[in-house]
């Protein structure tokens, strides 16, 4: 399987001798990868589809950038410290937790479709480099344990969230996905979170277009997925969500056109006349209370 699967022969570390670092073995049955630690020079591995439990032997592959076993039986991530690791993905698996992911050049983590039921022991002193993380279809039921000031693309979706928490950390991110949860509230966005511009939440359980007015917090939220939301249903939808979001350039699939934002501004500078009305009359009233308060004592 090695002889069949190895290619790409390159220079090794001191420039004095030759070695393949590349080793496809998908789909091979395997449940042994011990012999892999004699082969310190590969760089990419793919040992997808296999039935593997124990990557320990991958410790010893120290020049390793690139990692793919998807479909094992993989009940954890746990490796040595990897000091060159850029790319892993260990989608479909039996993961239970994010415990033992230390390499600290990482950059894109795939963790889609496991078991986790919690984010625990992702480390930011040690992850300095992770730019997108992939927690689609696991069980997660809130987003707490993302400590990541670094990240910049987060991918939660098909999961059971149903309330959001710990995101004020994420001062990078730029992407968040949330599709196919649970929320019934967009409580827990934070104003450090100054860099995201899409946020998709198709397929929850926003009940009201009011529930928007808690992304103003978002100053470069520039794209919002909402439909297939009790919210979406409602009348006037597109032209309240640009009412409460002026800086929306994209709702569902359709950008915003010339005359919607003519509308939304028409609309908004009428509810603040009108708003300010309400509060010179409620002036009124107080001081006229006020008065009468006064003439009795």
């Amino acid at each position: 399987i090695l002889k069949e699967g190895l290619s790409l022969l390159c220079k090794t570390g001191n420039g004095l001798a030759h070695a393949y670092v590349k080793l496809e073995a998908k789909e091979k049955n395997l449940t042994d990868i011990s012999l892999l630690q004699n082969y310190i020079h590969l760089r990419y591995v793919d040992l997808s589809e296999n039935q593997l439990r124990d990557l320990s032997p991958l410790g010893s592959l120290t020049h390793l950038l690139w990692l793919k076993v998807d479909g094992n039986r993989l009940s954890s991530t746990r490796l040595p410290e990897l000091p060159y690791l850029q790319i892993a993905s260990f989608a479909h698996n039996r993961i239970k937790d994010t415990e033992g992911i230390t390499h600290p050049r990482l950059g894109i983590l795939s963790l889609k479709g496991n078991e986790i039921q919690v984010i625990t022991g992702l480390d930011p002193g040690k992850l300095l480099n992770l730019h997108t993380l992939e927690l689609r279809g696991n069980k997660l039921e809130t987003t707490a344990g993302l400590h990541l000031p670094k990240l910049k693309n987060l991918y939660l979706a098909q999961n059971f969230i149903t309330h959001l928490e710990g995101l004020e950390d994420l001062v990078q991110l730029t992407t968040l996905h949330l599709r196919d949860n649970q929320l019934e509230t967009l409580d827990g966005f934070s104003k450090s979170m100054k860099c995201l511009q899409y946020l998709n939440l198709r397929g929850n359980a926003i009940p009201t277009i009011q529930e928007m007015a808690k992304l103003q917090v978002l100053p470069m939220l520039r794209a919002l997925v909402l439909m297939d939301n009790p919210c979406a249903d409602e009348g006037e939808y597109r032209l309240e969500a640009l009412v409460l979001l002026p800086r929306l350039e994209r709702l569902d699939k359709d950008f915003f056109e010339e005359d919607e934002r003519a509308e939304a501004e028409e609309t908004r500078q009428r509810r603040r006349e009108e708003e300010q009305v309400r509060a010179r009359k409620r002036l009124r009233r107080r001081t006229s209370d006020f008065h009468s308060e006064s003439l009795f004592f």
